[in-house]
């Protein structure tokens, strides 16, 4: 009786020993977490229910602000501007319908005639070419000084002068004898109306020599 007692008491220790060591070989980390404890590595718990996905918005409206319209959508129309008076289409000739001229002799340079044309209409006109000069009793107009042709043709606004020379005879005599007119017509490019343009009361003496220049802006360029 007594072996059969003490070899059950002999086993319980052997298991008690063997628990010992398992526990202290916890302790030490190898492969085996007190219970509790929490794993750096471990995955983050799933949501119980899957993130729906934002919609995103179709079409035209996507391009629209919050309590908006889309681009070009709900402005109010833009007035429509000025109509612009220097424009080509709301220009109209210098005729001798629209101006005024004057025509007087200068005493620099010598034997020249200023002619001054003022737009007396209310549109801006243009001044097309040179001044178609007849005087009195002439059977032909004087031809132009292509030297004096400007870079853009001279307009007019309502009001505004322009100006043109006249040389009316040679300094050296080589105009042949010349006259004395007492009358002057001024033509236009692209119109078959003359418009009259008073000389002074004596006169002008006029010879063979007679040249014009084309319509310019300032009396300088005329008479240059």
């Amino acid at each position: 009786m007594r072996a059969s007692v003490r070899r059950p008491r002999l086993l319980a220790a052997a298991t008690l020993a063997i628990a010992a060591l398992t526990l202290t070989a916890c302790d030490k980390g190898e492969g085996v977490r007190e219970e509790g404890a929490a794993s750096q590595s471990a995955e983050p718990a799933l949501s119980s229910a899957p993130e729906k996905p934002t919609a995103k918005p179709d079409g035209p409206a996507a391009s629209k602000a919050p309590g908006g319209t889309g681009k070009g959508e709900g402005r109010a129309s833009t007035p429509a501007k000025a109509t612009d008076p220097n424009a080509p289409a709301n220009r109209v000739p210098c005729t001798a319908d629209n101006t005024r001229i004057t025509a007087a002799p200068v005493s620099r340079p010598l034997n020249h005639m200023l002619l001054t044309i003022t737009n007396t209409g209310s549109k801006m006109c243009d001044l097309k070419g040179y001044p178609i000069v007849k005087f009195e009793g002439a059977q032909s107009v004087p031809p132009v000084m292509e030297a004096t042709k400007p870079q853009a043709v001279t307009s007019l606004a309502p009001g505004k002068e322009g100006y043109a020379a006249v040389i009316l005879s040679a300094g050296d005599g080589s105009g042949g004898e010349g006259r004395t007119v007492q009358s002057l017509e001024i033509g236009f490019q692209g119109s078959d109306k003359m418009a009259e343009a008073t000389l002074q009361a004596k006169g002008v003496h006029i010879d063979d020599s007679l040249r014009v220049s084309y319509w310019v802006t300032t009396v300088e360029d005329a008479l240059s």
